[in-house]
Parts: C-alpha cells; structure tokens; sequence
C-alpha cells in the first residue's frame, strides 16, 4: 500500500499564503506587510503560529523581521543561499564528494551555453566581455580572478534564458570554490581559464548554439581533469556545510 502524505504544519501553510498574498498585492522588496492584529484576523490562526511562519519565511529570505517599534516583516527579494545551504546539507548526508559537483558542472553548463548563444542581447555580451577582459588584465591578482571567474559563468546561467540555471550555477560555483576547498590557480592556469573564457565569448557573440556548447564543455572538462590532476584528495573528499 502507498504511504500516507505526511499533513503540512499549519505554519507552513500559512507561509505559502502569506507569499501568495505577496505575489498578489504586487508587493516589492523594501514593502511592509500588513501588522500583526491584521494578520491574525486574515489568517484565523494564534500569535505563535503567525511568528513561526513569518519566522519560517525569514530563513527562506523572503522577508526580514524588523525590530522595534514601526517594524516587522518587510519584504525581500530571496537569493540562492537557501538553496545552497539546503543542497549542500542534502549531499552532505549521502557523502557525495565534491566530485559529484563537478561532474554536475559538466553535463549543465554547456546546455545554458548553447541556450545563451540565441538568447543573450548586447548588454549582456558586453558584460561578459568585460569579465574576459579585466580577468587578462588583473591575471596577476588571484582575487580578481577567481571573482571575475565566477561572473563569467553567472553570467552565462542568468542569461540562458532559464532561471533555474542561474540559482543552479550559483549555488555550484559556491560549493566548489577552489581556494576554499585547497585548489590553487597559479598565473599559468589563470592564463589558460582566460583562452577558454575567450573562446566560449566569441561563440556566444557569433551566436552559435553547437560552438558556445563544445568550448564550454571543453572547458569545464579541462578544469576537472585539471584538479583531477593536481588536487585528486580535494575531488574525493566529502561535501560539507561550513560557514
């Protein structure tokens, strides 16, 4: 027999009300919600239960708890770190080693490239180039790098044209940060990111599905077999959730 669906807290079904309401009032990041007698009578429920899911939302980042006087929950525009703790927590009790994220990098990001070939605008493009450009002229800086790194293929996932590739690429690049994890880029390899950063850019700017998905798939595979290479125990070492 089929098991039973677990019933939802009543926290949380408030909470997805409370977005929905967000959602239909239009409200934006920096708007107030409505006070807490008000949302009391809306909702039928106890104060305890308003403020586990107002906490419950505040976690998710969508709004912020303000205190004092003339606070409360303020709405927020969320980003990727609940998903990134959440994902990072789930591979973290499977023991997935950090292998596990770049072989994800290898089969995603050459799909977003490909899909960023005929949807990315001019803006977009300059953007990236922009990344291309100050990554050779501060190669010199591991800092820069590893920043501009990092928007280059932000950029890439933001502007495939599919949302959740963004969060995905965000949240990825966030795990497997080299430097944290012990992988070192010395001014050779920082070199050799560049070219491949540079080529991925003139495929995307010639608008070309087939090239912009094989030079980045190039690319993420070289750098795999790179720390495949030279940092093996990192590739194999657990993923685990630190702050």
């Amino acid at each position: 027999m089929p098991t039973s669906l677990r019933p939802q807290k009543t926290a949380v079904l408030v909470a997805q009300r409370i977005v929905a309401d967000i959602q239909r009032r239009g409200n934006k990041a920096g708007d107030r919600l409505p006070p807490e007698r008000v949302m009391l009578e809306e909702y039928n429920i106890g104060r305890g239960t308003l403020r586990e899911s107002l906490r419950f939302l505040e976690l998710q980042g969508i709004i912020v708890l303000k205190p004092g006087p003339g606070g409360g929950p303020v709405v927020q525009q969320p980003d990727g770190s609940g998903l990134a703790t959440a994902l990072t927590l789930l591979l973290q009790f499977e023991n997935a080693p950090f292998r596990t994220v770049t072989e994800a990098r290898t089969a995603l990001e050459p799909m977003m490239a490909q899909l960023a070939a005929t949807r990315m605008d001019d803006n977009q493009l300059a953007e990236l180039k922009y990344s291309v450009d100050h990554m050779l002229d501060k190669v010199g800086d591991e800092s820069v790098f590893l920043e501009m790194n990092k928007r280059f293929h932000d950029i890439i996932a933001r502007n495939s044209g599919n949302a959740l590739f963004g969060h995905l690429i965000e949240t990825l690049l966030g795990m497997l940060d080299g430097t944290a994890i012990g992988v070192d880029y010395p001014e050779h390899r920082r070199l050799a990111v560049h070219k491949a950063h540079a080529a991925i850019y003139e495929a995307l700017a010639a608008r070309d599905p087939a090239a912009a998905a094989s030079t980045m798939h190039e690319h993420i595979l070289e750098y795999a077999n790179y720390v495949e290479r030279k940092f093996p125990d990192v590739l194999n070492a657990p993923i685990s959730w630190t702050l």
